[in-house]
């Protein structure tokens, strides 16, 4: 495609007063103010011509990315047979699950008919993103014309669950909380599972005296416990309109799979058995327990497989149904939303017949939107109305996390950017207190 650029359609506007002015002043030759466009028109045309060559661009996109996770994405244009002129310009088409920098442009210098440049990417949303189409253009020799290009190709990025903490500060968070195997001795009397009958010593809780074997051997013995493994952990993630919505430009639901995600491991490498479960207007994924660490992968893809919904979110119908496919007393970390008080009165109630059973850890972000406009001073009457209304959804949301406390529920409410961490320090200290 052959198109001019501004300084054409300049200089032919330009050219435009002065045909008019000649033929004004000398109407015999008035034909003679055609000359500049004419120029013009002779000039772009060569200007086509001394700009003809050959450009090629590849994409080299990785095999997948995170959601939330800047991704650097390199591109290299060559340019064959007769070389390209001065630098190029790329753009590259969008597409909804990705954020491009610059809205996908980008200028590019070549050296000897080649070039390497990058663009950035943030994924905003799970799936699989498309970019179909590069267009290369760069100027003529007069800079009068562009020529551009349209490179077609099917280039696919699946984007998946962000896993990066797990990468870089899983093996920290592992040594730091994993005393099974490391601190064996001091883990000793902490748990609920006997683990043997030894002589009482100083220091020792008397009630963990077996008076029994102590009248038979005529000695004081207790019995010493570890802390339980093989517990049933149950990720259970709302993934209804509200929890669509983004906080920190990344959707609600995706905050909670990497959360999921992180303490998952962790649970995993810890000896605990972990399931996922998902949900809307009815159960979405109901998956499994598996165990051990080796089986991570499969919890990363059945948390790939969450998707966005539109629906309101059916508490008693899932949780309901979750309740009943499980066989012995698990942990159940319910990550939700909510903004209606009605909404959340299903919440309660739904929760409150699990904790008959069940140990429960509900999972909030906070809502730093409504927080900002209580905080700001306001300016104007609508300020006034906007920060009261906001005001009342805030006591409101307080209400009810208060009344799943009182329930027994154990609550973490915590910025978007650290959920992960106070997730894992939540199950960790459950753990240790022998709650699971």
């Amino acid at each position: 495609m052959i198109y001019p650029t501004r300084m054409a359609v300049l200089a032919a506007v330009i050219g435009a007063p002065i045909a008019l002015l000649i033929a004004m002043l000398f109407p015999a030759v008035w034909y003679a103010g055609l000359g500049w466009p004419l120029a013009v028109l002779l000039l772009v045309v060569a200007d086509a011509l001394l700009g003809r060559a050959r450009a090629e661009a590849m994409l080299t996109l990785p095999r997948s990315a995170a959601v939330g996770v800047e991704l650097i994405v390199p591109v290299a244009v060559t340019s064959g047979g007769r070389p390209v002129r001065g630098p190029v310009q790329l753009a590259l088409a969008g597409d909804p699950l990705v954020e491009i920098a610059d809205d996908g442009r980008l200028d590019l210098a070549l050296e000897g008919g080649r070039g390497t440049g990058a663009w950035v990417l943030t994924p905003r949303r799970r799936g699989t993103a498309h970019f179909a189409t590069i267009w290369v253009r760069w100027a003529g020799p007069l800079g009068l014309v562009w020529r551009q290009i349209r490179v077609a190709g099917d280039h696919a990025l699946p984007i998946l669950p962000d896993i990066e903490a797990i990468r870089r500060d899983g093996a920290q968070i592992f040594q730091r909380h994993a005393v099974q195997g490391l601190l064996a001795q001091s883990d000793r009397g902490d748990g609920t599972d006997f683990d043997a009958l030894v002589e009482f010593r100083s220091g020792m809780d008397r009630r963990a005296i077996d008076w029994k074997q102590s009248a038979r051997h005529r000695k004081l013995f207790a019995k010493e416990y570890r802390t339980e493994r093989n517990s049933q952990i149950v990720f259970a993630i709302d993934a209804g309109r509200q929890m669509s919505d983004p906080v920190g430009g990344i959707p609600r639901v995706d905050r909670a799979v990497s959360a999921a995600l992180l303490t998952g491991w962790l649970a995993l490498k810890l000896g605990d058995r972990v399931a996922l479960a998902a949900f809307d207007s009815r159960p979405r994924i109901a998956s499994g327990f598996i165990s051990g660490g080796a089986a991570f992968p499969e919890l990363q893809h059945l948390a790939a497989g969450i998707d966005y919904s539109g629906d309101e979110t059916n508490y008693t119908f899932a949780l309901t149904t979750l309740a009943a496919r499980l066989t012995r007393r698990s942990m159940i970390v319910l990550f939700t939303e909510f903004t209606d008080p009605t909404s959340a009165d299903f919440l309660v109630r739904a929760v409150a017949r699990l904790l008959k059973t069940h140990l429960v850890l509900v999972v909030v972000l906070r809502d730093e939107e409504l927080e900002t406009i209580v905080d700001a001073a306001p300016a104007t009457p609508a300020d006034v109305t906007r920060a009261v209304t906001a005001g009342a959804l805030l006591r409101d949301r307080r209400l009810v996390l208060l009344r799943l406390r009182h329930l027994g529920v154990h609550v973490i409410e915590s910025p978007h950017d650290q959920v992960a961490e106070r997730l894992v320090e939540g199950y960790v200290d459950l753990k240790r207190r022998s709650l699971l």
